[in-house]
Order: structure tokens, then sequence, then C-alpha cells
């Protein structure tokens, strides 16, 4: 009789509690903030000149948003982190574009915001649009940035698909995402766990290999913010481009962004 009772207080105080928990936990929607490149000029379709990318940071710091690590949204989703604070926002790079480190590094020391950059390891010291290794491990030091994967050199899976068979898919599919993982983490150290599909291409089978591959959450550019309900191997960014300024940046954090087609 005393046991029952026991589990049955047991179970009211449970039931009492995990609403509560569930509320919390649905209360949450981060934008991730996706930039390319950054420049004095509009050189194509992702650059963002480098005033506007600094007023973006103006803005999030003087009204009241709190910029927090990528690592920490996705800890949040495997149960490992709280649930991420009132007007959270995220900031991430793809490309690890030469721009990183002499426009927006300069800018992200002065507001000492937490940045992702994804990284395809094949252009790093070798294309003239990329930066070097010495350069990321710089950026590494700073303590602000993480470095995590593009794949090795950014294939269009969808075009690699229509000339492969479906054994050298996926051949090719894993040595992109091994390849690319364990080049990061021999150069720069730490771990590196987190994926950014290129072009935004992805699928259940990409998704899988991704998980096979050591993968823990991935990027899509789906152009919404990060909420619960999401899966975390295909959590949404938005690409941003110069256009997202002014009033347009603002809608964008309130969750009426714009819609844009942008070819990547």
């Amino acid at each position: 009789m005393f046991f029952t009772q026991f589990v049955i207080r047991l179970l009211t105080l449970l039931l009492l509690m995990f609403p509560l928990q569930v509320s919390a936990a649905e209360s949450f929607r981060v934008p991730i903030l996706l930039y390319h490149r950054l420049g004095p000029t509009v050189a194509d379709g992702m650059t963002i000149t480098t005033p506007v990318f600094e007023s973006h940071m103006k803005y999030l710091h003087d009204n009241g948003y709190k910029v927090i690590p990528l690592r920490q949204l996705v800890d949040c989703y495997r149960g490992k982190a709280p649930v991420p604070p009132p007007k959270s926002v995220v900031i991430v790079e793809d490309d690890a574009h030469k721009s990183v480190y002499s426009e927006m590094l300069p800018i992200i020391r002065k507001y000492r915001y937490p940045v992702t950059v994804f990284t395809y390891p094949s252009a790093i010291s070798n294309a003239k649009y990329a930066m070097t290794w010495d350069q990321l491990r710089e950026l590494k030091k700073t303590g602000l940035f993480d470095v995590q994967s593009h794949t090795y050199w950014h294939p269009n899976f969808k075009k690699e698909r229509k000339k492969l068979s479906p054994q050298a898919l996926d051949v090719f599919v894993m040595t992109q995402l091994r390849k690319s993982k364990a080049r990061l983490e021999k150069e720069l150290g730490g771990q590196v766990d987190l994926l950014a599909w290129p072009f935004g291409i992805y699928d259940d089978y990409l998704i899988g290999k991704a998980s096979e591959a050591g993968y823990v959450a991935t990027f899509t550019i789906d152009r919404r913010h990060a909420v619960p309900s999401d899966s975390i191997m295909k959590l949404p960014r938005y690409l941003l481009v110069n256009a997202d300024s002014g009033k347009a940046f603002v809608q964008l954090l309130e969750g009426n962004a714009v819609k844009r087609n942008v070819a990547y």
C-alpha cells in the first residue's frame, strides 16, 4: 500500500514537472546567420560589404541579442546543454574565404562573438580565394572561431549521383566526408563533427552517410529559424546577401525574412 502511494506521488510530481520542461524547450527559435564573403563592394551574389556586416554585428550588440556558439545550440539538441536564452543568435561562415581573415576577424574581435567556419580543406593554402592553414590556426587561437567541415572539395552531390554507380557514389561521398574531417583534425586539432552541406544539397541517403562518417549535426540553407522540432541532421540557416541589411535584417531576426532565391 505504501509503495503504491509512493509511486502515485512520484508519477504526479513527474507529470507536473514534465509540461514545464516541454514548454521551455518549445520556446526557442534561433536564427543561424550564414555569411560567405565580405569586401568593399558586392562582387557576387554572396558578397556582403564589410560595412553591412559590421552593421549586423552592431545591431545584435545594441538590441540585446546574445550570440552563442553553434556548438552550444547543437549540444542543446543533443540534450547536453540547456535551452538557448531568449534572443539567441548563431554566426557561421562557409568556405573559409580569405575575407574572413582580413575583414571579418577585426569586427569579430571587437564584439567578441563566437563564429563557426565551415571549411573544405582542398582549398586551404591552395586556392587564391581561401585562407591558409596558418590563418585558420590564428583564428582558432583567438578562442572565438571554431572550424568544421564543408566536405573535402565542395562537390555537387546531385551531379555526382548522375555520373556514378551506387557503389562508386558510396565511396565518393564517404571520402568527401571522412577526408575533410581527418584533415581538419590533423591540421587544427579539436573535434570535427559538424557538417555544412555544399550547395545546401542533402537527402536521407547523404544524412545517413554523414552519420556513418561521425558527424553529429549537419546544416542546410533552408531560410528559417532553428526550432526544437528540427532534426539535428538538417538544421536550417539563413544564407545572407547584401540586401539583408537595415529593415530586412531586423525582419530576418524576428522570423519574418524576405524570401530570396540566391544563386549558390
